[in-house]
């Protein structure tokens, strides 16, 4: 009897520690600029998960395969993928161009970009080769062009040259903006939608480790589920966001998080509704996507 009650015990006991074992933990990594705001909410309940890296070593990530998901320029992850470097697949669009034309001229105008000199930041880039492309097709040539190494390079010119017709982007603009109360700026959005129709152009992906869509099918929907919403109250909940962004030092201070965010054009967008607008982006420069649009088997949800 008492041997029995024993064995009862052990079997009741493995049950329960069955059950009681912890779910399985999807792990994130994200650039530490403006693309990692759209998880920041997730991000901030749970950073033991993410990982923040500097954007131009966040190629390294998709290689050493650690991270369930990426947020990474879906040009790069594409072309790790075509070039079979990568498992990952996109998962959705997050972010949708946070690229500004900007000066301290006194009623500056895109259209006076057509006499003079811009700075760009980026050459042989997919953001260098947008901005050049939209202002082609909206008839805006510049009479010539420098390149300098980043958005915070154009935002510290921005700042110190009066003359200067700047490519930059947010948050450093709204950073600039406070500095400055001169400065005119026009979103780069707001040519590439005359120039294509599209509100905005495929930049920033969430991309999805194919091993965790075998092994975890359930986890990876339902954090797609989670991050959507964490993108979408970007918007609906803009003090949140921006709280969690500066917890999470992506921002320095509430201040310019809540100016900076609604200009960054973060929206989730799955990878199978947005085909198309990343087959758009890919066209305009496709040796930033390895030569051709990605295949279908790269989107998440295609078949």
């Amino acid at each position: 009897m008492k041997k029995t009650l024993l064995l009862t015990l052990s079997f009741l006991f493995a049950i329960f520690t069955a059950g009681a074992e912890e779910a399985y933990r999807v792990k994130v990594s994200s650039p530490n600029g403006a693309p990692g705001i759209a998880l920041a909410l997730l991000a901030e309940k749970n950073p033991q998960d993410y990982t923040y890296v500097a954007a131009e070593t966040i190629a390294a990530e998709f290689a050493n395969k650690k991270a369930d998901f990426i947020i990474a320029p879906i040009n790069a992850g594409a072309r790790l993928y075509k070039m079979g470097k990568s498992t990952y697949k996109l998962a959705a669009v997050v972010t949708w161009g946070n690229l500004y034309f900007a000066s301290q001229r006194k009623n500056f105008r895109l259209k006076d970009i057509k006499k003079n000199e811009i700075v760009l930041f980026g050459e042989n880039t997919i953001n260098a080769s947008i901005a050049l492309s939209v202002l082609e097709k909206n008839r805006i040539k510049p009479k010539a062009l420098q390149y300098l190494g980043s958005a915070a390079n154009t935002q510290g010119l921005l700042l110190a040259d009066a003359s200067a017709i700047v490519l930059t982007a947010e948050p450093a603009l709204t950073a600039a903006c406070m500095k400055n109360q001169n400065i005119t700026a026009y979103a780069l959005n707001e040519l590439y939608r005359k120039a294509t129709g599209f509100d905005g152009f495929a930049q920033a992906g969430l991309f999805v480790r194919a091993e965790s869509i075998e092994q975890h099918p359930e986890e990876v929907k339902a954090f797609l589920a989670q991050a959507q919403e964490s993108c979408e109250k970007s918007s609906s909940d803009l003090a949140s966001v921006a709280k969690a962004a500066v917890s999470l030092q992506i921002l320095p201070n509430t201040k310019i998080a809540e100016a900076a965010i609604p200009n960054c054009a973060i929206r989730y967008l799955s990878a199978k509704e947005a085909k198309a607008q990343v087959e758009t982006t890919a066209r305009i420069d496709i040796k930033q996507y390895g030569g051709s649009v990605p295949a279908d088997d790269f989107y998440y949800g295609e078949k």
